[in-house]
């Protein structure tokens, strides 16, 4: 028998099976998509969600340290929708990225627009031109690397209210 002439099925076949058997696994360990390698919407929700934010004309007022304005508003709407109580920061842009990336805060909401420089430093929303008192800028959030989950869960909340 000349098998020369035949193809080689076997690596095929090895290789399908391959996939098969990888796929079984990831199901087997309730792999969701998008994750949160933190938990940060699972810890968030029902629990306390924490803010940073900066003074930015109607989007954030600061008086006696309590934060106020159409950011404030719809960030705490956010937080009513997953159950949970905000928790506001008020600081600069540097400070509160810093936190962000120490697990200090969770979300922060201002005035940062789609040329934001920390996209090396935060998971970064989408722009939201739609936002009350934007003025035309692509409003963006910021929240932890890798939260994926969680940023879903906000994109989707503010799709919802204010459109991209």
């Amino acid at each position: 028998m000349n098998t020369s002439s035949r193809p080689r099925r076997l690596p095929r076949i090895a290789g399908i099976l391959a996939a098969l058997a990888l796929s079984t696994a990831l199901a087997g360990c309730g792999l969701t998509i998008p994750a949160d390698p933190d938990g940060t919407l699972d810890t968030v929700t029902d629990g306390e969600l924490r803010i940073g934010t900066s003074p930015d004309g109607d989007l954030v007022q600061v008086a006696d340290g309590t934060p106020s304005g159409s950011i404030v508003d719809l960030v705490d709407e956010f937080a009513e929708s997953i159950d949970a109580e905000p928790e506001w920061t008020v600081a600069s842009e540097e400070t509160l990225v810093t936190m962000l990336e120490a697990g200090d805060l969770d979300l922060i909401a201002g005035g940062i627009t789609s040329d934001t420089p920390w996209v090396e430093r935060a998971g970064v929303s989408r722009g939201y031109p739609g936002i009350d008192g934007a003025e035309g800028r692509q409003i963006v959030m910021l929240v932890p690397l890798g939260e994926n989950a969680f940023l879903t869960a906000l994109e989707t909340f503010l799709d919802e209210e204010v459109g991209s």
